[in-house]
């Protein structure tokens, strides 16, 4: 099976799990961003996404949680560690990954083009969020994108993938990512899994994946997405095989 999903806090797996390639990671966000006047996006309905405000359903990262999960991904990490973050939060981020003796190497951004405006008008709306992009691995940092900005331009609504977690990521934003970052057969370990898209961009573009996630409900559908992924490439591959013969006949 090319995907191991565990059911757990994450500071007490990473530990078990050994070396992996690359973490590609969305930790929880800083306690200003769990307001209940936050904008969310609800699951579609009648062809349409809803509109809803609230407070996130999970509690806000601590300094402490930070710089536990930052020596912990940087000790399993032999290559690429992304982790999404607020702006705000980058230089913090990146203390704590330093700190655990990794290369701090620059703070990218997604911007979201269908990004909810500043509502009060008495500043501008935010629009995109920060990925933290840090080596953990011996020598030179090396990815496949060349010159190429660190810059992605994905919308968050995803119509062929119902959203399921309150901050979840679009598949082709995580897919994109998967591209530039890593190898095929690499494997990808996600310490903070939410739904599962980190692992469904990872399995359908051949790399292996490692998830983690404490939230039951979440873990859950993490688990059905990943397999329906796992299920897809097989029957990829099976056609392929199959195409191939009739040729070579």
């Amino acid at each position: 099976m090319s995907a191991q999903l565990h059911l757990g806090d994450c500071l007490d797996i990473l530990p078990t799990i050994g070396k992996v390639q690359h973490i590609i990671t969305d930790p929880p966000y800083e306690a200003e961003a769990h307001t209940k006047g936050r904008r969310l996006l609800g699951k579609q309905r009648g062809g349409q996404r809803t509109v809803e405000y609230g407070a996130l359903d999970f509690d806000a990262i601590s300094d402490a949680e930070r710089t536990e999960a930052a020596e912990k991904m940087v000790s399993a990490c032999d290559g690429w560690l992304l982790v999404f973050c607020q702006a705000e939060a980058v230089a913090a981020w990146r203390k704590a990954i330093e700190g655990a003796g990794a290369r701090y190497m620059r703070a990218m951004v997604w911007i979201k083009p269908d990004g909810a405006p500043q509502f009060t008008g008495d500043r501008p709306g935010m629009g995109y969020e920060s990925i933290v992009a840090a080596w953990c691995g011996e020598g030179r940092s090396r990815w496949n994108g060349g010159g190429k900005h660190g810059v992605f331009r994905h919308a968050q609504r995803d119509n062929n993938h119902p959203k399921e977690h309150m901050t979840q990521k679009p598949v082709a934003l995580m897919r994109e990512l998967v591209v530039l970052f890593t190898q095929p057969g690499d494997t990808i370990a996600d310490p903070y899994m939410g739904s599962g898209t980190t692992g469904v961009a990872a399995i359908a573009l051949g790399r292996k994946f490692i998830g983690m996630e404490r939230t039951a409900r979440h873990f859950k559908t993490a688990s059905e997405r990943i397999d329906a992924a796992s299920r897809q490439l097989s029957l990829k591959k099976e056609a392929a095989g199959q195409q191939a013969n009739t040729c070579r006949a």
